[in-house]
């Protein structure tokens, strides 16, 4: 009888973990799972902390209820297979606000991150060109085409709905500029219909009815007991064996399978797997592929990160507009470029004792001379810029903690899914027991870093096929 089979994953995120539990699943009884974490903590950017005796997350916030066909999202999936259904939690304030010209204006509906489908909506934050969004008889993007986000708005409706709407929306979910961030990577159902659409308005109404929601359907969840919880039952029912403080520095090929060298260069360990799935960043990930894969490593190697700080503040009984937050345009110069009323938008976070929790983040790609501010005086900084914004002093804080991420949220230029696919591709054709997974090359969010690990469990399984009894 053939031995069972023998996997790794490299990386410990929720990635890893949702291909561990699909793998559990899915592949044949006795299949050996091993996760490697460098760190000693699993999980990734999610990270449930806590801040003045009550919970809090350090990372990932929430996650999207729905897929982009309407469906339930790949987390709610996960959710309920492990068993965290009822733990699921709905924002109790949704409206959000734009700081415009220094002051707080809400964030307009009918929007696709930004992008209006109805200009006389977004009127009272920018002026859009409507003129320049004729129908000019062909589609706004051709076949297989990518562009920038910020170009294609530019060009159809200006630059105040760029600079003022889109960018400081896409800038809280990638710390990047819409002028160099991919549209298809990143606004994929627009990118669909614009590849139908003649107008950059019919597009964004055409994405919005592809994807139709119920009226009062949330959008947003988060767990009740934090997002670690999502972690640690994935560990658990995952069976996988879970090595942390095992950092993974080289990866060979072997006649039967792959042996990866695990630990410190004076004393490595050396361990045999018969197939092997990188969920980690695209650099560590480059890194090992350079000895099997050196020209998928090129490809890899060459996706850019942006470092953000979390600068969470627990302040007593503070006066905050019934929001559940702000986005900050890059040209009102300011260093915060988001913030979040954590107690003001999650009902279930709310205090007796009138403390509040508020979350800002700090960093932009290309921009992060200020993320080597020492931890004081990014707390002092963003309780003035606070401060400002809200038009009043903020009480002084009776607890912070400021949460760097370094590398933590990926740059994704036009043509990104293309130079993804053809990298897996060529990995899949010269090594079909070897996967990439992860938010480097899918996208960002928990439910699509859920999708991406369980979509390379299922290729490992395929892989692997036939060899098991």
């Amino acid at each position: 009888m053939a031995r069972p089979w023998r996997v790794a994953i490299v990386g410990g995120g929720i990635t890893g973990l949702a291909a561990a539990v699909r793998l559990r699943d899915r592949a044949p009884a006795g299949t050996e799972i091993t996760v490697y974490e460098q760190s000693g903590r699993l999980g990734g950017k999610l990270r449930t902390g806590e801040l003045a005796g009550g919970p809090v997350e350090f990372g990932a916030e929430s996650f999207l209820m729905r897929d982009p066909a309407g469906g339930e999202s790949a987390v709610v999936t996960l959710l309920g297979r492990l068993g965290l259904t009822g733990a699921i939690v709905h924002p109790t304030v949704g409206q959000a606000a734009l700081v415009v010209d220094g002051g707080l204006r809400p964030v307009p509906g009918g929007t696709l991150v930004g992008v209006p489908g109805d200009l006389d909506r977004v009127a009272a934050v920018a002026h859009p060109t409507a003129a320049a969004d004729r129908d000019g008889g062909a589609p706004l993007l051709p076949p297989d085409a990518d562009v920038s986000v910020g170009a294609l708005v530019r060009d159809r409706l200006g630059d105040e709905v760029v600079d003022r709407l889109v960018d400081p929306m896409l800038g809280g979910v990638y710390a990047g500029r819409a002028d160099d961030l991919s549209l298809v990577t990143t606004m994929p159902a627009l990118a669909r219909a614009a590849r139908v659409e003649h107008t950059l308005v019919g597009a964004v109404r055409a994405a919005q009815a592809a994807a139709p929601r119920a009226p009062g359907a949330p959008v947003f969840g988060t767990l009740a007991g934090g997002l670690s919880t999502l972690v640690e039952a994935a560990a658990r029912e995952s069976g996988a064996t879970i090595r942390r403080d095992a950092a993974v520095r080289e990866l060979h090929r072997t006649p039967t399978g792959w042996r990866l060298t695990v630990g410190p260069t004076r004393e490595p360990e050396f361990v045999e797997a018969d197939a092997v799935l990188l969920a980690v960043p695209a650099r560590p990930a480059a890194r090992l592929l350079a000895g099997p894969a050196p020209e998928v490593a090129a490809t890899v190697g060459g996706l850019d990160y942006a470092s953000v700080a979390l600068v969470t503040m627990a302040l007593p009984e503070p006066e905050l507009p019934e929001l559940s937050g702000f986005l900050v345009p890059a040209g009102e110069g300011l260093l915060i470029k988001a913030s979040t009323f954590f107690t003001t938008k999650w009902g279930h976070l709310r205090r007796p004792d009138g403390l509040a929790l508020v979350r800002a983040s700090v960093g932009r790609y290309g921009d992060e001379t200020a993320l080597q501010l020492t931890d004081d005086d990014l707390v002092a900084t963003v309780h003035r810029e606070l401060s400002k914004v809200l038009g009043a002093p903020l009480p002084a804080p009776v607890a912070r903690h400021v949460q760097r991420w370094g590398g933590a949220l990926p740059q994704y230029t036009p043509g990104h899914l293309g130079r993804v696919a053809a990298a897996r591709a060529a990995l899949r054709a010269a090594h079909p027991t070897l996967a990439l997974a992860g938010a480097g090359y899918d996208g960002v969010g928990i439910p699509v870093c859920v999708r991406s690990g369980e979509t390379a469990a299922e290729e490992i399984i395929t892989a692997l096929g036939g060899s098991a009894a």
